[in-house]
């Protein structure tokens, strides 16, 4: 059947586009190209346009009739918290948790335990809610859906009735990874080499694909190119987004620590490259192309675990072999598939050897297997499940038995901020 399907996002649908919007953006392409009827719609703001569906921004009051229009709701948690109107739909509500944001905020947070505390508490309660209201859940990989199973079990979504409809669950959470463009990137204009002082077209380029956030570890990656610069004198590490494009988005900690890390190490403007704003989504590959090896690097918390680096996704559709921290899904990734090298978090010594080793060695033999396996997280692929569920839209079929929990309550200011802290997946 065709659907009418409402793609609701709390992000900004422009030029420059953080993982959220960027994912919004192609369901709304992928389902528009199935024949369904589509809105993308944001709670901010919306200045890009489409030819094969609706774009549009609607404001609170707006909103009850976005929702009453679709047979089909798709939608953040935290849309369902902002916009309570988008819970109140009859028809049926898909809620992507490919982010388990409320886990990255225990890294995001603020220092004082009472204050994280609470804003863990309200982030707990927002994804609680959406848990009981969903007919249908996206997750990322395998890992995750393990972890979501275990939420809606302990919320009573795991039940006779969603049991005896779908022993597997699939019917109720599935796996919907990330994608990337089935078209092979393009190069367009030279960005990096022979165009940012410092990088030169012989230069062995590093890329950081994405925002610089606490639950990562580039300080450990700064170090490691301050200690292979002695073997490689012309490596160059550049990262692509210093500033959010969610003006909310605070700079984060971390991000100040590896200026002064790397300006502490001499590396700034040789060695260590900061690109200040956000690279638009349609220019991310002129970078991609122009560099050797894409980097990602963390240490080890339960935020890792669960974890989907969607950046690392940009690295497989450019081909790019990779160097990664070991213990989320990518690395596991690589290890099968051979398509880069995985080192041990917070070792600066193996982190330095595998940059070495990488701008040393012969690099089409990682280029041949990134470009395979990328071929398994095209878009249309990765979001099968988002399809089907729309060919043939259902209510859960234990909606209206179960009640909606006891949510946390949460003070205004800790509301705001956690609004600030919550969505910036790259």
């Amino acid at each position: 059947m065709t659907a009418r399907v409402s793609i609701i996002t709390p992000e900004s649908i422009e030029e420059r586009m953080a993982g959220p919007a960027i994912r919004a953006w192609n369901m709304a392409d992928v389902l528009a190209d199935h024949g369904h009827e589509v809105r993308l719609v944001s709670t901010v703001g919306a200045s890009r346009t489409a030819r094969s569906f609706d774009v549009r921004y609607a404001s609170t009051e707006a909103m009850p009739r976005e929702r009453d229009w679709a047979d089909v709701v798709v939608t953040h948690p935290g849309v369902l918290r902002t916009h309570p109107v988008a819970r109140y739909h009859e028809g049926c509500v898909i809620v992507d948790v490919y982010d388990p944001f409320h886990l990255e905020n225990l890294e995001a947070g603020a220092t004082p335990a009472e204050e994280r505390t609470r804003t863990l508490s309200h982030l707990n309660s927002v994804v609680n809610e959406s848990l009981v209201r969903g007919d249908f859940f996206l997750c990322a990989s395998e890992r995750q859906r393990d972890f979501w199973v275990g939420s809606l079990t302990a919320l009573g979504r795991v039940n006779a009735a969603t049991y005896d409809d779908d022993a597997s669950l699939r019917r109720l959470i599935d796996v919907a990874p990330f994608g990337i463009p089935t078209r092979p990137p393009q190069h367009r204009r030279r960005v990096l080499r022979g165009v940012v002082p410092g990088i030169e077209p012989n230069d062995f380029v590093l890329l950081w694909a994405g925002g610089v956030y606490n639950w990562f570890d580039p300080l450990t990656l700064v170090e490691a190119v301050a200690a292979a610069r002695r073997h490689v004198p012309n490596v160059r590490l550049f990262f692509l987004g210093m500033g959010h494009p969610n003006p909310a988005v605070p700079t984060m900690r971390v991000a100040t620590e590896l200026r002064e890390r790397a300006r502490s190490l001499d590396l700034t403007g040789t060695h260590v490259f900061f690109n200040e704003g956000w690279v638009p989504y349609d220019e991310r590959e002129n970078y991609l192309l122009e560099a050797d090896a894409g980097v990602s690097t963390h240490l080890l918390h339960v935020e890792t675990t669960f974890a989907f680096r969607t950046r690392v996704l940009d690295y497989l559709w450019a081909g790019l072999p990779v160097v990664l921290s070991d213990g989320d899904v990518f690395a596991d990734l690589v290890r099968e598939e051979g398509f880069g090298l995985v080192v041990d978090p917070g070792n600066v010594d193996d982190l330095a050897a595998a940059i070495v080793t990488l701008s040393q060695g012969e690099r089409s033999p990682f280029r041949r297997r990134a470009r395979k396996v990328a071929e398994r997280f095209f878009w249309p692929a990765a979001l099968a499940p988002l399809v089907a569920f729309c060919e043939a839209p259902r209510l859960a079929p234990d909606r209206g038995v179960i009640h909606q929990p006891e949510v946390a309550a949460a003070t205004p200011d800790v509301a705001a901020r956690s609004r600030r802290l919550r969505w910036f997946r790259r």
